[in-house]
Order: structure tokens, then C-alpha cells, then sequence
């Protein structure tokens, strides 16, 4: 036994190749054997922040997750998203773990059920995906440690502060009001989390910037569908992200769940225990 035999079969029948940011001589020997081979059936897809290899067939990754579940899952679904893969099919995946080359390549298969809405977190967003990382984070670690040991809820509302201000009035004092603290320093999130204990929610502009926090949002929930069990939170979270241009990050207390809301609808539902 040689080691294609067993290393063989990872490419075996496969429908796709999935290049995670590949170098360009890389990326040439996929797409050279591709045209040369006949016995070869497969499309070359790469994934990456940007598109330097000139690829045909290319998804764009906002931020280069250094998890690597994470950047193959954000993969998966912006290729099911624009349809360049289908259910069902079977992808060799290569990527970088351990140094800047590719060093890691493993055999999943596209499923559509399982499909959880982080690429249509980050796709088209005006918001800096890095920022709306930070917090998607915050609020997944806010929802696997509570507070002080008890389950907490939060509401986060990323991008388009102003008008998010506009639609929106004070519960008490801005702490944030004459500071100029951004979403993702460690100390910052500290505070985030102690204030996550009190009502309102924390508007976060497109940049990372604390904007408020404690503000009570106005915009009618008219229209709005969020699952029953939810309550003001979620409302509230789906009826600014309809009115504006914000995404809205919703830690629930009473199921745990953190869901992020886009243009009035749930894009995203993360179990914080499970990510």
C-alpha cells in the first residue's frame, strides 16, 4: 500500500476543489489539470478576501477566519449561497493551518440543511466584517458565561448609527458619549459585558466604534415575524434592522441563543455552547 492509496481517495469523485486562498502557481495546478486531464471532472473554486489568482470561479471570504471550521464553514455556504455548488455535493477542501501555504486538505459534503446564515451576516453588509465578528463573539462568550453565573440577554446594533440614533431615545446616561472606544479591544468588552446587565441596547457604528448604550428603540414592530417565545428584544432587534441599514446581534435570556436580524428577518441562530 502507497500512500495515494489512501491519500487518493480524499480527491476521489469529488464534484469541487475548494483553493482557501491559494497561491497563484497553486491555484494553476488545479486549474491546469483540470483542462488536461480527461479523466478529471471537477470545478476549481477559490475562496479568498480577494480574488488575486484571477479565478473563474470565486467566493469572497470578508475576513480570513483563523479558524479553520469557520473559514470552511463561511466557504460552504457563500458557494450554496451563489450557487456554485449544489446539496449534496462532495468538495476537497485545502487550506492553511499551520504556516501561510496550503498544508491541509479535507473531504466534506455540501448540506443545505445545515446551513446557518453567516455568510448572509457578513455578505453585502455596510458594517466592517471584523466589527461584526467582534460582536458576534462578544455576545456567543457573553452567552456561554452569563452574568456572575445567570443567564443574560443583550442587544447589539451594528452599523448605520446615526440613523439608528434617529429611531431610537436614551434610557439613562451614555457612558460612551465623550469616549472613543471601538468593539474588540479586550478591556472594552469587559465593560460591554458589565452593562449588559441593564436595559437598552448598544448601538456599535459601521466602523467598531461604541456609539451608546442603554437606548430604547422606537421604529414600529409592525410586520415584524420572530418566532413565538421571543420577546421585546428580538422584536425590537428585527424592526431596526428592517427601518435601517444596521444589523442587529440579540443574545436571548430566556433560550440562550444568540441570532443576528437583517433587514427585518433572522439570518443567523447560534448556540453559544455549540460554536
Amino acid at each position: 500500500m502507497v500512500l495515494d492509496d489512501v491519500f487518493g481517495d480524499i480527491f476521489s469523485s469529488v464534484d469541487a476543489v475548494m483553493l482557501f486562498s491559494p497561491s497563484g502557481s497553486y491555484y494553476e495546478r488545479f486549474a491546469d489539470l483540470d483542462d488536461t486531464d480527461s479523466d478529471t471532472e471537477f470545478d476549481v473554486v477559490v475562496v479568498s478576501t480577494e480574488n488575486t489568482v484571477g479565478a473563474d470561479t470565486f467566493v469572497e471570504l470578508p475576513i480570513d477566519f483563523e479558524n479553520v471550521a469557520e473559514r470552511v464553514r463561511f466557504g460552504l455556504e457563500g458557494s450554496l449561497e451563489q450557487g456554485v455548488i449544489e446539496d449534496g455535493d462532495v468538495l476537497a477542501c485545502a487550506t492553511s493551518v499551520f504556516d501561510d501555504g496550503i498544508d491541509t486538505v479535507s473531504r466534506v459534503r455540501a448540506d443545505a440543511d445545515s446551513h446557518t446564515g453567516i455568510y448572509n451576516l457578513f455578505a453585502k453588509s455596510r458594517a466592517d466584517p471584523e466589527v461584526i465578528k467582534s460582536v458576534l463573539e462578544l455576545a456567543i462568550e457573553l452567552g456561554k458565561k452569563g452574568q456572575k453565573g445567570k443567564p443574560v440577554g443583550a442587544l447589539f446594533i451594528v452599523g448605520d448609527a446615526g440613523k439608528v440614533m434617529n429611531k431610537s431615545r436614551p434610557l439613562s446616561y451614555n457612558p460612551f458619549e465623550k469616549s472613543h472606544v471601538h468593539v474588540g479591544d479586550p478591556i472594552v468588552n469587559v465593560m460591554l459585558k458589565e452593562f449588559s446587565r441593564l436595559d437598552g441596547a448598544f448601538i456599535i457604528s459601521d466602523s467598531g466604534k461604541i456609539v451608546s448604550a442603554y437606548r430604547y428603540l422606537e421604529p414600529s414592530a409592525e410586520g415584524v415575524d420572530i418566532p413565538k417565545g421571543l420577546g421585546a428584544r428580538h422584536m425590537a432587534g428585527g424592526a431596526i434592522s428592517r427601518d435601517t441599514n444596521a444589523i442587529s446581534i440579540v443574545l436571548s435570556e430566556s433560550d440562550g441563543l444568540v441570532r443576528a436580524f437583517k433587514a427585518g428577518e433572522i439570518i443567523l441562530e447560534v448556540d453559544p455552547e455549540e460554536y
